[in-house]
């Protein structure tokens, strides 16, 4: 399964966004899915399989529980193939840190100016 078929999935993106806050257990991951996505607790297995099969996960067993950790080596691969489109929009995001930094640049000078005049 190629990795953007993977990352299709909101369900899947979910699990990924959990594990990125570090390890949790299966049934942690399951409680979460299943409020909110509505689903069995068979399907959300089967999404961590998927996760597991094509290498963005990782289980290791810790008693009777299983902790799920993200494995970052194919994420790496999606960011090297989004890099010929990080063009795109890292320019615009650049003009934007400068126009947020400007504002907070007179933001501070506003509040200085504010203070002086109590004095």
């Amino acid at each position: 399964m190629h990795a953007f078929d993977v990352l299709g999935d909101p369900v899947r993106r979910r699990i990924l966004e959990l594990l990125s806050g570090g390890g949790h257990s299966s049934g942690e991951i399951c409680a979460v899915i299943q409020e909110e996505f509505g689903i069995s607790q068979p399907a959300v297995s089967q999404h961590l399989k998927v996760l597991r099969d094509n290498g963005f996960a990782s289980v290791r067993a810790e008693g009777t529980r299983r902790l799920y950790a993200i494995d970052p080596g194919p994420l790496r691969e999606v960011d090297m193939w989004l890099e010929q489109f990080r063009r795109f929009w890292a320019q615009p995001l650049d003009a934007l840190a400068t126009e947020v930094a400007r504002g907070r640049r007179e933001g501070r000078g506003a509040a200085g100016n504010r203070t002086s005049r109590k004095a």
